[in-house]
Formats: structure tokens, sequence, C-alpha cells
């Protein structure tokens, strides 16, 4: 990429520090803004027409969008006919590459979860659908707060679609049925993936493997398998977030309802051992 340069500054204001992370037709950067002196997070875009328009969907949406658990967007510019969007910027690891040391607890799931359930709540109030909910594209700082990142293929509830009525988006994976079938896809898709990204959490491993036809394809003849010893409340809650019907799962509201934190609760296991290098999904 053009921009794609260790010390570079873009406008004049924002110095590439370092690449975090690549995906798609995207580099996310460690930038330090010389105006406001401050790191902040720097994604370059160069790709064609069609990841065009998924870039300008994603500064749009993020931009329109208010929550603790999202990015905030800073600024966006082009140079040398490059476009580029400045986001805050998060001191810690993706919940992929945590996972990486190890499952988590049932009370740090809860924790986790109960946190990307809020955030997913409030982006579906605002009519969006997240659509790509997925371990790389959650962001986890050394105080253990989660932040939902990557909106490129999120979608307005009644917006034109950017892609053809038959394409199938979102990573395999973490597909809704009703994704896979080719269905319209509303909010209970970002709760089925989220069911599943907390089901992994607990287990280690991803619950439907295979190349993408056969991952797509296997969560429309067996549900997802729930370890007996998981505590009973919380195997319920992620069995009907992850129904093969969208209309039986909870709402995200619903999800984050329940897995809040009682008052009295005690200190939380943490999710980090410690804020390894910075990382962000591209």
């Amino acid at each position: 990429m053009s921009l794609a340069t260790e010390n570079r500054v873009l406008e004049g204001r924002y110095r590439l520090a370092g690449k975090l992370g690549t995906g798609g037709a995207a580099e996310v950067h460690r930038g330090w803004d010389l105006l406001l002196r401050r790191f902040v997070a720097v994604k370059v875009f160069d790709g064609d027409e069609v990841d065009g328009r998924r870039f300008d969907n994603e500064v749009r949406t993020l931009a329109g969008l208010s929550h603790p658990g999202l990015l905030s967007v800073y600024d966006v510019g082009t140079c040398d006919g490059t476009s580029f969007v400045v986001m805050q910027l998060v001191e810690g690891t993706t919940l992929r590459d945590r996972l990486l040391d190890g499952t988590f607890t049932p009370a740090q799931v809860r924790a986790l979860g109960h946190q990307l359930a809020d955030t997913l709540a409030h982006v579906h109030e605002q009519q969006v659908v997240h659509r790509d909910v997925k371990p790389s594209n959650v962001l986890l700082d050394g105080s253990d707060t989660a932040y939902l990142a990557d909106f490129g293929l999120a979608r307005s509830l009644g917006s034109t679609r950017i892609t053809k009525t038959t394409e199938v988006v979102g990573t395999a994976a973490y597909l809704a049925p009703e994704q896979v079938r080719g269905e319209e896809v509303g909010p209970p898709a970002d709760v089925y993936a989220l069911g599943l990204l907390l089901l992994e959490c607990l287990t280690g491993y991803r619950e439907y493997q295979g190349n993408r036809v056969e991952a797509a394809i296997a969560r429309l003849h067996r549900p997802p398998h729930v370890p007996h010893d998981v505590p009973a409340g919380l195997a319920r809650l992620l069995a009907a977030m992850t129904s093969l019907s969208a209309r039986r799962r909870p709402t995200a509201a619903q999800v984050a309802d329940k897995l809040r934190p009682a008052p009295a609760a005690l200190p939380r296991d943490r999710l980090l051992c410690g804020a390894r290098t910075s990382a962000r999904p591209a």
C-alpha cells in the first residue's frame, strides 16, 4: 500500500509508527497524532470499488454509534488518492490471540458476554446488524474492557445492499443458519454468532470447522455441543442463543441482562494476565 510506510506522515498530522494488523483490503497501523500528541489507530484502505464501499460503510456506521464497547472515530481523510480513517487505539490484544493462552472460566465468559451483548444491544437499537461477530473482531484492553470492531460488513436494516442478494457475507464458522440459507439477516444473526464465540471461549475450539462450505452447512444438521460441565443457567442461555430458529433466540439486550454481574459479586477472573502487544483487526 502506498501509505503503509513507517514514519510516513499523513496530511501533516498522523505519523505511522508500525503495522498492527492486515485484513482484506486494509492495513491498521499504530499512529501518532502530532497535533493532539496521542497514539491512535490508522486504518489505511487500498482495494476495489466494493471494498471501498465497505470501507465507507464502516466509517459511517461507527460515526453514527456511541457506546463504551465501540471504537471512537476521530478523523477521516485521503492522501495520494488512498483513504484512511483515524480511530481510538486499543492497547491489548484480540480475543482470537487471547484464546491461544487457554480457555475462559464460566465467570470470565459471563463477564465478556455481558459486555459484548450490551454493545450489540446498542448497535441493534440503532437498526444496525454487525454480521461478522467473531474472536478476531473483539479487542481486549489491559483493564478487561471488550470492544467490538470491524463494521465493514455491517448493514443498516432497510438500507440498500452492498453485496448481491445471493452472496453470503461473514465468516463461515460463525454464520447463523439464516445466513447460510441466504435469507434476510437481522439482529438474531449477531446473537447466534455471539453464542458460538462464547462457547469457543469455554471449549477452546471452533464448534463448526472444516472448509467454508462444510463449516456453513454443519449447523443446519446439528446444534452446537455445550459441554456438560458448563453451569446450567449459562448452558441454557448458550443453547437458546444458538437456536436454529432465529425467532427462538433472545435479543442482545436480554442476553446482556441475563449475564449482568450481581451488584455484590466478587471481583471477576481477569480475562488478560497482562496487556500484550497492541493489536487491531483490519
